[in-house]
């Protein structure tokens, strides 16, 4: 489980992105983010795997308290249990599928078998598993420089089902990739939320990606909670709440969600 207690993060140079923020996520949800950009999205979820530190308030993920007491051997053994991944991948393009995969291991072997890249058969066969699980099995031994966007962000979501994560979180997964690839992508987050009762808190872009995949949306405006709810309870009063206007077609990829909500 999640738990935010009155928690704000102010940032060095004054900014203060969130604001008394107290949230509860329980093991195998699927939760989306939204709001404008600036409005404390990407500063929530980094606070999860302590990307970024809370100034205020408490933060507690799967009951380890995450503050500035986490920090060293206890902080890498704590971050080994949460997955990121980001809008631009952070794959290696020029070596393979598989290597980019098994580097999800590198945290479990020792600095002379990293070196020599002398990965446990057990390591092989879950980076496999994972590409199976994502349909990509037949690409592990291709360059990822030579794949689509869409199975990119496949790759990056493989590479982190090996690590074997009870929390992915997500930076805007599908930000830059066109409406049948994302939907796609998202589809595969759905699947790996439901197969493997991982918790998945993904920072949406889109708002009809967000309502159509995710099963609860958090909505930020100015660095507070003005929603919490099932993706379903969302009408369009409630979006105008959170961006402060009317949805722009920027903020929708594919179609709009909720032209028939009241």
């Amino acid at each position: 489980m999640i738990k935010f207690t009155n928690a704000g993060k102010i940032y060095p140079n004054g900014v203060e992105a969130l604001k008394n923020v107290s949230l509860e996520i329980e093991q195998g949800e699927f939760v989306a983010v939204i709001g404008l950009s600036g409005a404390g999205k990407s500063t929530l979820i980094r606070l999860i795997n302590k990307m970024h530190d809370i100034t205020s308030g408490t933060l507690q993920v799967n009951g380890i308290k995450v503050d500035e007491s986490l920090k060293g051997k206890s902080l890498r053994k704590f971050r080994r249990s949460i997955g990121m991944i980001f809008q631009s991948f952070n794959l290696v393009k020029r070596t393979t599928v598989i290597k980019n995969v098994l580097a999800a291991r590198v945290a479990d072997m020792n600095i002379l078998r990293v070196m020599a890249g002398a990965y446990k058969k057990t390591d092989k066969i879950m980076a496999l598993t994972a590409l199976e699980q994502l349909g990509i099995l037949e690409k592990a031994y291709m360059r990822v420089d030579q794949l689509s966007g869409g199975q990119m962000q496949r790759v990056a979501l493989a590479r982190t089902i090996a690590q074997d994560p009870k929390i992915i979180l997500a930076d805007e997964p599908v930000a830059s990739l066109d409406p049948i690839t994302a939907n796609q992508v998202m589809s595969d987050f759905s699947k790996v939320n439901k197969e493997l009762n991982i918790t998945v808190i993904a920072n949406m872009h889109h708002v009809d990606m967000a309502l159509k995949y995710a099963h609860r949306v958090v909505g930020i405006h100015e660095g507070e909670i003005v929603f919490d709810g099932p993706s379903e309870q969302v009408t369009n009063d409630i979006l105008k709440m959170v961006y402060g206007r009317d949805l722009t077609d920027d903020d929708i990829l594919d179609e709009d969600p909720i032209m028939d909500r009241e």
